[in-house]
């Protein structure tokens, strides 16, 4: 798929030779990655399941991960003592993903409190980068990178997308396609270190595993805008509150 860049586009402070090669770079690259639609799913196809599911986290337990300073930790360091909410990224670039998980950073911290559980973000990129993806979307609870895509890999996460033009519309990611995509450009062509921050063609997923090495839900997504509900997911792990993520400004009335 070729795109025809042209730097007068940009704005002036950016019409410099090394943000154009950058961004010229990034069109190209984030453009073989939106592939045509390929299948249809329907509202009916995603349901809630509350049973154990055919994951076996022994195969990964002993994953490493990193935190923000690049300290290594075991994944299963994260459900071995409480159940956890797991959230696999596919891209802290990813305009869907960072939207989803401005999402999640709503999450009152005594919802989380009340029901004894863990809510982790994971990413696939280097560890440098999950200071500014926190900053950026306010996100205050765990977060870490499996730059080698371990855990995705052995789990059996998705690295194609396939489309729909039939499912409902993800409550969470508020950005169109190509809007979506013209912000992770630029954010791409910005960033002090000029990477794409993994592997572009792979998927996320959601898991709710623990204590212990049981997983009580797992979701692959299928495509980056294939994010389980963020209020199911909740709901699943045995929180009892309902996030309310509508960006309506609320009525009080006296």
């Amino acid at each position: 798929m070729g795109v025809n860049f042209q730097p007068s586009a940009l704005p002036p402070r950016a019409q410099t030779p090394e943000i154009a090669a950058r961004l010229q770079e990034a069109t190209e690259k984030m453009a073989e990655v939106v592939p045509p639609i390929t299948r249809q799913v329907t509202k009916e196809n995603r349901e809630i399941v509350t049973s154990s599911v055919d994951i076996h986290l022994e195969e990964v337990e002993d994953c490493l991960i990193y935190d923000r300073h690049g300290a290594s930790v075991r994944f299963k360091k994260l459900y071995q003592d409480r159940k956890s909410v797991i959230i696999f990224v596919r891209s802290f670039l990813c305009y869907s993903c960072k939207e989803y998980v401005e999402d999640l950073s709503k999450i009152p911290k005594e919802a989380l409190e009340g029901a004894d559980i863990r809510l982790v973000v994971i990413g696939q990129s280097a560890h440098q980068h999950i200071e500014p993806f926190c900053s950026l979307t306010g996100y205050p609870y765990e977060m870490y990178v499996d730059p080698e895509r371990c855990i995705y890999q052995k789990l059996g996460m998705k690295r194609e997308e396939k489309f729909t033009d039939s499912a409902p519309p993800s409550p969470h990611v508020k950005s169109g396609i190509f809007m979506g995509q013209m912000k992770s450009i630029w954010r791409a062509v910005t960033s002090p270190v000029f990477d794409f921050q993994g592997d572009l063609h792979q998927q996320g997923g959601a898991i709710i595993a623990g204590p212990g090495s049981q997983v009580h839900f797992s979701h692959f997504d299928t495509n980056r805008l294939d994010h389980m509900p963020i209020n199911w997911l909740l709901q699943l792990a045995g929180v009892q509150q309902t996030v309310d993520f509508s960006d309506k400004p609320k009525i009080i009335h006296v």
